[in-house]
């Protein structure tokens, strides 16, 4: 039986990696890992690598690559190291002589209408349908004839018959019996290599201490660890396994079908603070609130409290969330983005803290600031209301008390209040039914635009 003992944080500068497959754009699943990995090394003063798993070269494209360091950039993941995979085949083709010559990768020649064939009886017997080594009775003879036939041989990793243990920093207590497995296939018949071969040596090789992953990878720890210790390891890392998010509709998340991209939640204007905060804190013990940083997220941040059971994903309480984390942000956290809309100068500030708690998105700061500095549609008012505003309008300079001045003026004149009094002025004023409080844009939109707009 292999043991793997538990890590106690804080002992030692941990190592972790994201190893997307730029096959696709990542999704908001796939963030949750990133953001785990990438909070735990903060947390422990460690090192977080970005790893391209690209040895699919049909389906791996620079494009996609590009796209996933741009997901995460907007995300405010910044790689300590990045490196592909599709550099170092060396590194693996010497692993996999390694494994050759002691004996651990051993050639298999069947084809998988063959196989298939033996799973299907093997079930029909009521055993499991795990591989049954036959490759491993064939002569030097046999797998010339093969070979000679046109046959390619696949390599398989012969496993240790042995309980593989370890005390999973998310799971607890773990073990997989490896008899109960088939040899994985690490090396195509084209002499490609799958996932879990390139994946571990790159592990070895990149020092990477913690593993942090999905739940749906808990099946290859114990390939791994089986094969970190072929590969001469003293010891595998610690593994930590988490819930996954699934859809709305209880299914699985895919980066083939788009479903909630990064890319398409940027798009959307989603912002990044309540896409971080919902793909960490769903499926644990923490509620889903708003953060105002990446840090105040990363400072919640704790394996302990990551549940066992499925985080389901809900994109209504995703937008609800996004606005309510717009509603609370700083004009500091803001002031680049405003800067990129022409929003500068010394309203930028007053004006910000003005119009968020009304914005469903950023972009719509746009609109607003058009109310304050340009040209807009507005409704005129009748003329005796019309007059009592022009005449009762105070003089500046103004505050947030000269709303209630002017209309407690244009009150006495009129005889007008409440929505009679204040929703024509609006509509005067702004062109809008609704919006900001108007003592806190009056100011902005100054008197002579009020004048003008009023038809003085």
């Amino acid at each position: 039986m292999i043991h793997l003992a538990h890590h106690t944080p804080g002992l030692a500068a941990p190592v972790v990696r994201f190893a997307p497959s730029p096959t696709g754009r990542i999704h908001i699943g796939n963030a949750r890992t990133a953001l785990l990995n990438y909070f735990f090394a903060r947390k422990h003063a460690g090192q977080f690598i970005l790893r391209f798993d690209d040895t699919d070269a049909e389906r791996s494209t620079e494009e996609f690559a590009l796209g996933i360091e741009v997901d995460l950039e907007w995300l405010g993941v910044a790689p300590d190291r990045k490196f592909r995979q599709s550099e170092r085949v060396a590194l693996y083709d010497d692993a996999a002589r390694k494994l050759k010559e002691s004996g651990r990768l051993y050639p298999c020649y069947e084809t998988p209408d063959e196989l298939e064939r033996k799973r299907r009886l093997q079930i029909a017997r009521g055993a499991p349908p795990v591989y049954d080594r036959a490759a491993l009775d064939l002569s030097a003879e046999q797998r010339a004839a093969l070979e000679a036939s046109g046959r390619k041989p696949h390599w398989r990793f012969r496993l240790e018959p042995e309980v593989v243990r370890w005390d999973d920093l998310i799971r607890g207590d773990s073990h997989i019996d490896c008899a109960s497995l088939s040899d994985p296939v690490l090396v195509r018949e084209d002499s490609s290599y799958l996932y879990t071969l390139p994946s571990v040596v790159d592990d070895l090789d990149s020092g990477v201490s913690h593993i942090i992953r999905g739940e749906d990878h808990v099946t290859n720890t114990a390939v791994q660890v089986q094969l970190f210790h072929a590969l001469g390891a003293a010891a595998a890392p610690h593994f930590g396994h988490h819930n996954l998010l699934i859809g709305a509709d209880g299914q699985g998340l895919s980066k083939r079908t788009g479903a909630l991209s990064i890319a398409g939640l940027r798009e959307a204007g989603v912002e990044t603070l309540a896409v971080a905060a919902m793909a960490t804190l769903t499926g644990s013990s923490i509620a889903v609130h708003p953060v105002h940083s990446l840090p105040e997220l990363a400072g919640l941040f704790d394996l302990a409290a990551i549940s066992r059971n499925s985080a389901r994903f809900d994109d209504e309480e995703l937008q609800a969330l996004s606005q309510r984390v717009l509603h609370g942000l700083a004009y500091d956290s803001v002031r680049d983005r405003l800067e990129a809309q022409d929003i500068v100068g010394f309203k930028a500030e007053p004006f910000w803290l003005a119009v968020r708690g009304n914005l469903n998105r950023f972009s719509d700061v746009a609109e607003w600031w058009s109310v304050v500095e340009g040209e807009v549609g507005t409704e005129p008012l009748a003329d005796d209301f019309r007059a009592a505003a022009i005449a009762g309008l105070p003089p500046e300079p103004w505050d947030e008390t000269s709303w209630g001045a002017w209309t407690q003026a244009v009150k006495q004149a009129t005889g007008l209040k409440g929505k009679a009094l204040f929703h024509p002025l609006r509509l005067a004023l702004t062109g809008r039914e609704s919006g900001p409080e108007l003592a806190k844009l009056l100011p902005l939109i100054g008197r002579a635009k009020v004048l003008a707009r009023l038809g003085a």
